[in-house]
């Protein structure tokens, strides 16, 4: 279903975000097309006008929530990777308030439908997702650092899990300390309190 057409979006919202809220109570295999129609409010003749199957309404769930997050960004991080090769070492730092500011912002403003997300990665094909970054995106930058390919995934899941653990706590206090306090925090986990580069940063002089 092509969601830039007006007479599905409503109906589409409403679908995604019924899978979403169920998915906070239940696996998704627990969870039936019955379920779905009362949460979202129309009629199993409204579903299957639309999907074939819960799982291509789980494929654009996930995309409702990719596109969601994509919209806090000035500018469109799926564009960042061609300008990977020719932009200045310094750029290639994404660990810095241009970019963390709108991801918090994102998190803050959209708290249960990020934490459900991320409890059902899984479910929601988060997993292919991040090898399609890393291999477009990622592995390019850590090419212009020269890091060793064998460490390079290693190295990533360092990045990741420790930001999302960061993320984890700020849930817990619903979000209550401010994004540029949550910011400075994951900036001095990676850099550390004066600025001096920690080992899962490149130490390799970037290829020109």
């Amino acid at each position: 279903m092509n969601k830039s057409e007006s007479k599905y979006f409503r109906t589409a919202q409403k679908m995604d975000l019924a899978l979403i809220s169920l998915l906070k109570k239940k696996p998704l295999a627990y969870i039936t097309i019955s379920e779905l129609c009362e949460t979202a409010g129309v009629n199993r003749s409204t579903f299957y006008l639309h999907y074939e199957s819960i799982g291509e309404l789980l494929n654009e769930a996930t995309q409702y929530l990719i596109d969601g997050f994509l919209s806090y960004f000035i500018s469109d991080p799926r564009n960042i990777q061609l300008d990977v090769a020719a932009c200045e070492p310094h750029e290639l730092n994404f660990i810095c308030d241009r970019y963390l500011t709108p991801y918090l912002t994102y998190i803050k403003e959209n708290r249960e439908i990020f934490a459900t997300a991320m409890a059902n990665g899984s479910s929601l094909g988060f997993d292919r997702i991040y090898a399609r970054m890393f291999a477009h995106f990622f592995d390019p930058i850590l090419d212009r650092f020269r890091y060793p390919q064998e460490d390079r995934r290693y190295v990533m899941m360092y990045y990741l899990s420790g930001i999302s653990a960061i993320n984890a706590e700020w849930l817990k206090d619903n979000c209550q300390k401010p994004i540029a306090e949550i910011a400075r925090i994951i900036q001095e986990c990676i850099f550390g309190l004066n600025g001096q580069l920690l080992p899962l940063c490149p130490p390799h002089e970037p290829v020109q």
